[in-house]
């Protein structure tokens, strides 16, 4: 076990690691700190949750010079959503360091209210590659004081076909700066981009000890590709079942098409089930992993790539509807599941035809998959299978200085709820989401609507 005060870190960062309850360092920390704290360029190979957010945003904000105003870390992010937690992360991090500016810079936002926070330089921007080459060309953004730059989940921004927009940014911002890069993954690609923009850099790869890797049990079924529907819908209501503990999924499509299509079919068989994916407006993206979080929507179907900016510490059970196109990712989407010390369920359909990449994950992992005979029964009667919790959507947020203990407050209150009824709140800039049993969900809306939160009247509307 290593404590973080035996770094070399300002007083300040010390007092946040301790206030946020980090005792000692996680595997990837402890390899990745040093080296990054005396500047070297570091490439590290870490799962979300290993603590990497952690390890740059110590590193950058050690770097820092707030006395001088000018942009000094960039930290890059295929996703929005990923960009919103690593920005928040790292603000927490900051907590104990006055006038440290931070600034998301992402797209499907308006440029606007961007360029008018960037009247005065920030210290430190988190962004999607192509709305920080927008700014940079504009020259609204200024790169020539970048002392460190952060590609967070790179092997996922290169999959978006992000390379010639972070190899522009690169070409733009001060030519000596730290490179600090983290990947999921390590294919070819991401080894080129490393010996392209790296010096020297110090590898870290940290696997999980035996006895701390999750409990995450496999199941391959192979199936026709008509069949998978019947699959799916079968495999989701045995699972789904109230006393087995797993109401939630993640479903993993490989095309965008697909995912529409498979959330369709499951609506209409009964399953509380939303879409996920890249051509979706931002706000109802949003909306999907606000629901997906508060357990107002049984089951995800997803892109690989929208799933990165999932942040569910106990997801009990993945589904790989398409086998996933390399091991690699297939990988990452099982480890989705089975965290926090808590057992997983991943379950893969595979058509006769996919065979081969099956193949290729039984060789990356060194051991044979598990393959379950499936007996695919007749489609039944629609089932309902309703997620616990509904959302409700308060127009009002953090620009209205509300906050969650407001909410809290007005339902445990005047509304009279119990706080066991009422689940996870979001508060937005512009609106606010509340989670409410399901059974109490109209009743909770009415006393909202005829009551107030914080002394004032706010439109309150149910979420799908």
């Amino acid at each position: 076990m290593t404590s973080f005060d035996t770094l070399p870190l300002k007083p300040a960062l010390l007092a946040s690691v301790e206030t946020l309850g980090y005792a000692t360092m996680t595997p990837v920390q402890a390899q990745s700190l040093p080296p990054m704290l005396e500047g070297r360029d570091v490439i590290a190979q870490a799962q979300t949750g290993s603590g990497k957010t952690a390890a740059f945003g110590l590193s950058l904000l050690q770097s820092i010079d707030v006395d001088t105003i000018r942009l000094q870390a960039l930290v890059l992010c295929p996703t929005r959503e990923l960009a919103d937690q690593v920005s928040k992360a790292i603000r927490k991090l900051a907590a104990n360091i006055p006038n440290v500016k931070l600034l998301t810079l992402c797209g499907g936002m308006p440029l606007g209210p961007q360029l008018a926070s960037l009247t005065h330089d920030p210290h430190i921007v988190v962004g999607t590659p192509g709305r920080v080459q927008e700014h940079l060309k504009r020259e609204s953004l200024h790169g020539g004081g970048i002392k460190v730059l952060v590609l967070d989940e790179a092997d996922r921004m290169l999959d978006m076909g992000f390379t010639e927009a972070i190899d522009d940014i690169i070409g733009r911002i001060a030519k000596h700066h730290q490179t600090l890069l983290f990947s999921a993954t390590y294919p070819d690609e991401i080894r080129a981009v490393s010996k392209r923009v790296q010096r020297d850099p110090v590898e870290v790869t940290v696997d999980a000890p035996a006895d701390e890797k999750p409990a995450i049990e496999q199941r391959f079924h192979e199936v026709e590709p008509a069949q998978k529907p019947d699959a799916l819908a079968q495999l989701l209501g045995g699972v789904h079942a109230t006393d087995t503990g797993m109401n939630q999924t993640l479903v993993f499509c490989n095309m965008r098409r697909e995912v529409d299509a498979v959330a369709q079919e499951l609506d209409r068989r009964g399953f509380s089930a939303l879409a996920l994916h890249g051509d979706m407006e931002q706000r109802d993206r949003d909306e999907v992993l606000v629901r997906f979080a508060n357990h107002s929507c049984a089951v995800l179907v997803a892109t690989d790539v929208a799933a990165r900016g999932l942040d569910i510490a106990a997801l009990p059970l993945v589904v790989s509807y398409d086998i996933a196109h390399d091991p690699e990712t297939h990988t990452h989407r099982i480890g989705r599941t089975g965290r926090a010390g808590q057992s997983g369920l991943a379950i893969t359909l595979c058509t006769p035809r996919e065979r081969p990449k099956a193949a290729n994950i039984e060789e990356l992992n060194g051991t044979p998959l598990r393959w379950v005979p499936l007996k695919i029964s007749p489609a039944r009667s629609k089932t309902l299978h309703l997620a616990p919790m509904k959302t409700l959507v308060i127009d009002a947020g953090r620009q209205d200085k509300l906050r969650p203990g407001d909410i809290l407050g007005a339902l445990t209150g005047d509304a009279g709820l119990a706080a066991k009824d009422i689940g996870k709140i979001d508060v937005f800039a512009t609106r606010a989401y509340v989670a409410i049993s399901r059974a109490l969900a109209n009743k909770a809306l009415e006393r909202l609507r005829a009551g107030k939160i914080k002394g004032r009247n706010f439109r309150v509307r149910p979420l799908g």
